[in-house]
């Protein structure tokens, strides 16, 4: 346990999974089953993190105290250091429509409340205080009421002044303005899918080169890593050296719901321990492909995570 992976979710969410036999829209719709779970991208890939049990896991950003006890329980069950600011308030309900016969989600995502002014200040200090050379953090999941565009920009300052290695998982403007900002905010690594990419860009990507072409493009803006996912046609990988395309490993789906998070929890887990840029990107695979078969955010034993791990196909593009 060398090294110490830090998460940060401003927004975190209690995931509400229902699961259904088929979703009928304007029809009553019999739950075969429903839980609760903390949630949050960046909750999301500290529980995934943790049952990799290769790392020390903080997890930080703002969290309602009305409803803390599911993330408190989350974080004593998986042995996480809980570094969250508390706020006042409640944390967003996001509810997610299984439909079992296509493997579908139907996400329903609630409004948040506004964040305290006093709240966010309070977390840059714990950010101060957590950041350091050697450490490696993971920015993720969208900004909550009352935080500016440009917030992401203020905590990648912090960490980078700091000497920490940050990963951004982030979309729409919050990611845009982090893109258009000083060279001294950027990230190490980011993981748009394609869509978000297509966004960022204003043009259609249908072929892996062109979406090859516009990661090589935030390579030369100074991003070391740009991990694009594919959905159903997998994962591409992007550093200085190339890009390497990662097929989907052919498994049962219970739900797609958090595999993007895991991808990134695999990324984050084969960096911090060193691991060369294919062997990070079959581990990445591998996280994404385990969480399908699971509720919550939630691995497979590490045993069957390596197995995967040594299954996930690489293919170099060539330039």
């Amino acid at each position: 346990m060398s090294q110490t992976i830090v998460t940060v979710t401003l927004n975190p969410a209690i995931d509400q999974t229902v699961i259904l036999d088929a979703l009928r829209p304007g029809a009553v719709n019999p739950a075969r089953a429903v839980t609760f779970n903390a949630g949050g991208k960046g909750v999301n890939v500290a529980g995934c993190l943790a049952d990799w049990k290769a790392s020390r896991i903080v997890a930080t950003g703002l969290l309602g105290r009305g409803n803390a006890d599911v993330f408190e329980t989350m974080f004593r069950d998986k042995d996480i250091v809980d570094a969250f600011i508390r706020q006042e308030g409640l944390n967003r309900v996001n509810i997610k429509l299984v439909d079992s016969s296509n493997h579908d989600t139907t996400d329903i995502n609630l409004p948040a409340g506004p964040t305290d002014s006093e709240a966010f200040p309070k977390l840059l200090e714990r950010l101060q205080q957590l950041a350091g050379s050697g450490h490696y953090f993971v920015l993720s999941g969208s900004l909550p009421t009352g935080l500016p565009d440009d917030t992401y920009i203020q905590l990648l300052q912090t960490l980078r002044e700091r000497g920490a290695w940050v990963l951004l998982d982030t979309s729409g403007e919050a990611l845009g303005r982090v893109l258009r900002g000083p060279a001294a905010s950027l990230p190490m690594c980011i993981k748009p899918n394609r869509s978000e990419l297509e966004q960022l860009t204003g043009r259609a990507l249908p072929t892996l080169s062109d979406v090859a072409a516009e990661a090589a493009k935030l390579l030369a803006q100074g991003i070391e890593k740009v991990v694009v996912s594919l959905g159903g046609d997998g994962a591409l990988f992007v550093d200085a050296d190339g890009a390497w395309h990662a097929q989907p490993l052919p498994l049962s789906i219970i739900s797609t719901v958090g595999a993007g998070d895991a991808m990134v929890a695999g990324l984050i887990a084969g960096i911090s321990a060193g691991q060369s840029w294919p062997d990070c990107a079959r581990l990445a695979v591998a996280f994404a492909s385990g969480k399908l078969a699971q509720i919550g955010p939630h691995l497979p034993e590490h045993k069957e995570l390596e197995r995967l791990a040594h299954s996930v196909q690489l293919a170099r593009l060539e330039n």
